[in-house]
């Protein structure tokens, strides 16, 4: 069975899966021990560079980076400063009719879609519910959407950073200064991996202009207008910051964004690259290293099984497929196994980016997509809110660890209270509720059926997979279900905003609570959180609170579909 399954899979496939693997190991350490540096305001090898850069910002903005923030006073500074981007951009959007770089004079994007999409990448989701090179300026792409991309991402690090700091810190309510955090995640980290993503994509033919839109000849003689643009700074920028949002409507399936095997490597790796760096930061900062490879040995472990998984059901041979392994959806230049690569990295992250479209999954290979998500994206995840929730995870598996040994609960020093773990649950399962309430909503409604083109298990998938990947701050897709309406749009932003916000909220309180506490010493009844043992622990707590949310739903979608598949039957 395994052989006739892999026949296709040949030596190629697992040396390119072998490198991703390799380089993304080779440059954890090195990126998180810069990152831990840079983001402590220590001097690096890009201060001479940055250094007078920042000065200069705090000075014009009147911030002082040394000044201390209370959790109270840290969540406050993050709502305000994503209130008033989510307003700018919709603003810009509305109004982008009358703003400048508009060369194809595209009109007013409609109120309700301007707010899904200012919300959508204030939070660091970036869905789409419009194609880009139809819909959105020059100016609301680069102004907007590219601006948003990098400190929608440095605001999520900066959360990271104060919920370190809290587990860290002894007898303070000092968090750090979310200012200080968002500039130099920027400047540092977001701005020069950008530039030097952009020059790569930029070689390779990615385009990069400010001219109007080309309109050509085809060899039939047929007028053709083709769609150019910034693209290859904002796409920089999109998979760094694990954003995920496309220039174009075909996001890195286009050519003009994804041109070559070689930008398909450099993008799919940056999609993880920071967000696995991160978790060497932790270790650094926290005085343990061995904490931090627990962790990222854990979400290694979860990515390789889930690819694996996903590899298998694609290659698999099925009833209604004409061909082993099916091509439908997939880019024939990059072939199934780039594809599913790239599949599983963008939902196990909240990146998005898609290079093959995920309606055209088969049904297990969708749900490990879903899954990816429904974990709250702990697996590697977004920039600083992944590990931000993976943090939360280690704390509720400290706690039942504790409860099974009968010793009180503690986790770096710190023993781990009622406050903790409630607010830990909260910001776990806040999010999966989200992702229910608003599938139940639409798949029962006539406003959210209408928008569906697919019935079945299939037609739940493609409602389920909308309201997770909103809630989950990821943005994919499965793209059979039309979520440009009202309904949409508006569900769609709240989901969002309580997916984005109620865990910031939650890391933030339990930051607070930690940081307030004494450290105390370990003893012989410690429970040890840098072992291996700890690490399947760990996993076993995922796993389970992933399954006790969402089986059911799961057992309706695509489980359903699977079986009725293997039975020849298509929706």
């Amino acid at each position: 069975m395994l052989i006739a399954t892999f026949g296709f899979f040949g030596m190629h496939d697992i040396v390119q899966i072998g490198v991703f693997l390799l380089a993304l190991t080779l440059l954890t350490p090195p990126l998180g021990a810069f990152m831990a540096k840079a983001l402590n305001g220590e001097r690096n090898f890009l201060t001479p560079v940055f250094g007078g850069l920042e000065r200069r910002f705090y000075r014009i903005c009147r911030i002082d980076p040394g000044q201390e923030m209370d959790w109270k006073s840290y969540l406050l500074a993050v709502v305000a400063f994503s209130l008033v981007g989510l307003v700018a951009l919709w603003l810009f959007q509305v109004t982008q009719a009358y703003l400048p770089l508009n060369p194809q004079h595209l009109p007013n994007v409609s109120w309700d879609l301007a707010f899904n999409t200012a919300v959508s990448f204030m939070t660091n989701t970036n869905w789409q519910s419009y194609a880009g090179e139809t819909t959105l300026s020059y100016f609301v792409q680069m102004a907007g959407l590219t601006v948003h991309n990098f400190v929608s991402a440095a605001a999520g690090m900066a959360v990271l950073l104060a919920l370190i700091r809290g587990i860290t810190r002894k007898s303070t309510e000092g968090l750090g200064n979310f200012w200080a955090d968002l500039v130099r995640m920027t400047l540092y980290v977001l701005l020069p991996l950008s530039i030097i993503l952009t020059l790569i994509l930029v070689g390779q033919g990615t385009v990069q202009t400010l001219s109007g839109y080309a309109h050509v000849t085809t060899l039939e003689g047929q007028k053709q207008v083709i769609a150019v643009g910034p693209a290859a700074s904002q796409i920089a920028i999109k998979q760094i910051g694990t954003n995920g949002g496309g220039f174009f409507n075909a996001n890195s399936t286009h050519p003009f964004e994804n041109p070559t095997p070689l930008t398909n490597f450099f993008e799919v790796l940056a999609i993880i690259l920071i967000a696995s760096a991160s978790v060497y930061t932790y270790g650094k900062m926290a005085g343990a290293p061995r904490q931090g490879w627990v962790i990222w040995g854990v979400m290694l472990a979860v990515f390789c099984i889930m690819l694996g998984v996903s590899l298998y059901s694609e290659y698999n041979f099925h009833p209604p497929y004409v061909s082993t392994p099916s091509m439908e959806g997939k880019e024939t230049r990059l072939g199934v196994t780039n594809s599913i690569l790239w599949e599983v990295t963008t939902t196990v992250t909240s990146n998005g980016s898609v290079n093959s479209m995920h309606d055209s999954l088969s049904p297990l290979s969708g749900m490990v997509a879903l899954v990816d998500m429904m974990y709250g994206e702990v697996i590697f995840g977004g920039i600083g809110s992944g590990l931000a929730s993976m943090l939360l995870f280690v704390l509720l598996t400290v706690f039942i660890a504790g409860l099974m040994v009968g010793r009180t609960p503690e986790y770096l020093g710190k023993k781990i209270e009622a406050y903790e773990v409630k607010m830990s649950v909260i910001g776990v399962l806040a999010p999966g509720a989200a992702i229910l309430i608003f599938t139940a909503v639409a798949s029962v409604t006539k406003v959210g059926l209408s928008a569906l083109n697919n019935g079945g298990p299939h037609g739940l998938s493609e409602i389920l997979y909308a309201f997770t990947s909103c809630a989950a701050n990821n943005g994919s897709a499965f793209a059979g279900l039309g979520t440009n309406t009202v309904f949409y749009n508006i569900t769609q932003g709240i989901d969002m905003l309580i997916g984005r916000f109620v865990p910031i909220v939650a890391y933030l309180a339990v930051a607070g609570s930690l940081a307030k506490k004494k450290s105390v010493p370990p003893s012989a009844g410690t429970f040890p959180t840098d072992s291996m043992l700890f690490g399947f622990l760990l996993i076993g707590v995922i796993i389970i609170v992933a399954a006790l949310t969402f089986f059911p739903v799961l057992a309706l979608g695509p489980i359903a579909e699977h079986f009725l598949m293997l039975a020849g039957k298509t929706f």
